[in-house]
């Protein structure tokens, strides 16, 4: 098992690998580029490599990049569409500088043109992009369901997995988005699985968000909290990083901190493990 955050990629690739090592991290995530917008670092093939040789020489679990907020792969325009799923080719072409590490991203919003449309059109995409056959397994994040977000339920990922039909596309499940959802990861954390497994299948689940969240179970709203501070509390996830079928993934946190916050959940994790 491994635990990270998000961490600036501004300086690169080595000095993320650095800023985890200060905070007890063997994993982390990064932004591929501004989340906020389009624009992206300038490669830099030396420091890739430089950072793929820290990783190994410090026992890093896998990364789990993410892709830019703005990236809809099902939005409305033909133009919006087609620049959003030039990005997600971008990106996995330049995940291919570290490989055998994973790219997650928001499957989308459909805007109103419904969900088969947009499940759809993010298929469509993400086939095309995944031709490329670079060396990186791309992620669907689980979803809050707020508005027309698609990859608030279950079924609506594996449609997904199902019409793209790669052994490079699985599943980074985030525990505030589920909770929020309306999966009780509180109550039956194993019953959620359960149905994780039986719809998805846990063989294509490869990483997860740990996140607390500020509103109530099945609010749809998807507001992150620190460890223990929101409705899932501490008590969840202990049991998540102790469940036999979690434990091997990377577990990436998303809380509202800066490093110091950071590294205080990591090792709170690790004192929650049995």
């Amino acid at each position: 098992m491994s635990f990270g955050c998000h961490l600036s990629a501004s300086g690169g690739y080595a000095a993320m690998v650095n800023t985890a090592l200060s905070i007890g991290a063997d994993t982390f995530a990064f932004f591929t580029r501004n989340p906020r917008g389009s624009q992206a670092k300038k490669e830099d093939p030396a420091d890739a490599q430089k950072a793929m040789a820290m990783l190994a020489e410090n026992h890093f679990g896998p990364l789990v990049a993410h892709g830019a907020y703005t990236m809809n792969l099902c939005t409305k325009t033909v133009e919006a569409r087609s620049f959003a799923a030039g990005i997600l080719e971008d990106d996995l072409r330049r995940m291919a500088a570290l490989p055998g590490n994973f790219y997650n991203f928001h499957p989308g919003s459909h805007v109103g043109q419904g969900v088969d449309a947009g499940i759809d059109y993010i298929a469509e995409a993400l086939h095309k992009a995944l031709s490329h056959d670079y060396p990186v397994t791309v992620l669907l994040e689980t979803m809050a369901g707020k508005g027309s977000e698609i990859g608030g339920r279950f079924e609506e990922l594996k449609a997904i997995l199902d019409a793209v039909g790669s052994d490079h596309l699985g599943v980074c499940l985030d525990t505030c988005h589920v909770y929020d959802g309306g999966y009780d990861i509180v109550k039956d954390l194993d019953g959620v699985l359960a149905e994780f497994d039986r719809i998805v299948g846990l063989d294509r689940l490869y990483a997860l968000h740990l996140n607390d969240s500020k509103n109530p179970f099945a609010s749809h709203k998807d507001r992150h909290e620190c460890l223990g501070q929101g409705s899932l509390g501490l008590e969840t996830f202990r049991k998540i990083v102790n469940h036999p079928a979690l434990r091997d993934k990377p577990m990436i946190l998303e809380t509202p901190n800066e490093l110091p916050g950071y590294k205080k959940e990591i090792e709170i994790l690790r004192k929650l493990q049995s």
